[in-house]
C-alpha cells in the first residue's frame, strides 16, 4: 500500500509538470526574450540584432540583445538558464570548438546542455594572399610552400579560431609547412596581410571584401565545400584538396529540457525572418549566407563540425593560448 501510494504521487507530480509545462508552451511567449551574443560591435552582435529585431515581430515580444565579451561567458550563462524559451544563444562554433580545445576547463558541454533551434547563417572564409606571392590558385600556392618549407607566414586569430583550424586543416591535407603568426583579432592580422609582413591568411568573407575590391589582397578559394554566391567565380580550396571544408556556422540555442513546442515555435519564426527578402540581402551584402535548418539538421551539423575538428585539433596538438 505505502509503495502504490508513493508510486501514485510521483506519477502525479510528473503529470502536473507535464501539464504546467504545456500551459507555458502555450502561452509562450508572455514576456522579453533575451538572446546572449558575443562583445558588442563584432560580426555576431550585428548578426544577432538582426534576427532579433526580426523575431520581436514575429513573437509579439522585445527579443533583446545582450551582449557579454569573455568567449565562453554567453554559452555558460545560457547553459545555466532556466529551459522556458526566455534565454537564447546565438553564436558561432567557436562556442563548441573551444570546448575541444579544453573540456576540462569549459563550463558547458555543447551536447549536453543546449538544445538546438536553427543553424541560421553560413560564411565561408577566404584564402587570401599579398599579391607579392606569386601563385594565383590554390595549386600553385601549394606548390610554393613546399619549395619554401617555413618560408610562409600565415595570419591566425586566437587558437581554436576558425581561420586558425582552417589554415591548420589546409596544412594537414597540403603536407605543407606554413609559419603561423598569431594576432589577438582578425583587424591587425589582416593589416600585416596587407602590409606583406604576413603572406596568407583565410579571412572572414566580410572583412576582406574591400580589401579585394582594391586589389590590396588577392583570393585564390573560398572554404566552403561547395562554390559560394558570395564570391561568384571563385573556386573552392576543395577542388584541389578534396574534402577540405571550413565553414563559420552560427546558431540559435536554447537551454537543454527546453519544451519541444517552444524550440519548434522559434525555429519556425527564425527561419521566417531569415527568408525575408530585407535580412537575405542584408546579410548577402556583409558576406553572409542565410540558412535556416530545422533544429535536427542543425544538431547534425554541430555533431560533424565537431568530429572534423576534434581531428584537426589533436593532429595539430593545437593549444589554447
Amino acid at each position: 500500500m505505502r509503495y502504490r501510494k508513493k508510486y501514485a504521487c510521483a506519477l502525479m507530480s510528473s503529470l502536473a509538470i507535464l501539464i504546467c509545462r504545456n500551459a507555458t508552451s502555450q502561452n509562450y511567449p508572455s514576456k522579453p526574450v533575451r538572446v546572449l551574443t558575443a562583445e558588442a560591435g563584432g560580426g555576431a552582435d550585428f548578426a544577432t540584432r538582426i534576427v532579433a529585431h526580426g523575431l520581436t515581430g514575429a513573437l509579439g515580444q522585445p527579443v533583446i540583445v545582450d551582449n557579454r565579451g569573455g568567449g565562453v561567458i554567453p554559452p555558460e550563462i545560457v547553459s545555466r538558464a532556466p529551459p522556458d524559451g526566455y534565454t537564447l544563444l546565438f553564436l558561432s562554433g567557436a562556442f563548441w570548438q573551444r570546448q575541444l580545445l579544453d573540456a576540462k576547463t569549459t563550463p558547458y558541454n555543447v551536447q549536453r546542455d543546449f538544445a538546438f533551434v536553427t543553424l541560421a547563417l553560413s560564411s565561408p572564409n577566404v584564402l587570401v594572399i599579398n599579391p607579392s606571392v606569386a601563385a594565383s590558385s590554390v595549386k600553385e600556392l601549394i606548390a610554393l610552400a613546399k619549395g619554401r618549407p617555413g618560408g610562409l607566414n600565415y595570419g591566425s586569430n586566437p587558437s581554436g579560431s576558425t581561420n586558425h583550424l582552417a589554415a591548420e586543416l589546409f596544412k594537414t591535407m597540403a603536407s605543407v609547412d606554413v609559419v603561423r603568426i598569431t594576432y589577438k583579432g582578425a583587424g591587425p592580422a589582416l593589416n600585416d596581410l596587407v602590409a606583406g609582413r604576413v603572406q596568407v591568411m583565410f579571412a572572414s568573407a566580410g572583412s576582406v571584401t574591400s580589401h579585394l575590391k582594391s586589389g590590396r589582397l588577392r583570393a585564390l578559394a573560398v572554404t566552403s565545400a561547395q562554390p559560394s554566391v558570395l564570391f561568384p567565380g571563385l573556386p573552392t580550396v576543395a577542388a584541389t584538396l578534396p574534402g577540405y571544408e571550413a565553414d563559420v556556422m552560427i546558431g540559435l540555442y536554447t537551454p537543454a529540457k527546453t519544451p519541444a513546442a517552444i524550440i519548434n515555435r522559434l525555429n519556425q519564426d527564425t527561419v521566417r525572418v531569415l527568408a525575408t527578402p530585407e535580412v537575405k540581402e542584408r546579410f548577402f551584402n556583409a558576406g553572409i549566407a542565410t540558412v535556416g535548418s530545422s533544429p535536427a539538421e542543425h544538431a547534425a551539423a554541430v555533431k560533424s563540425d565537431m568530429v572534423r575538428w576534434e581531428k584537426v585539433i589533436k593532429d595539430a596538438n593545437i593549444q589554447v593560448d
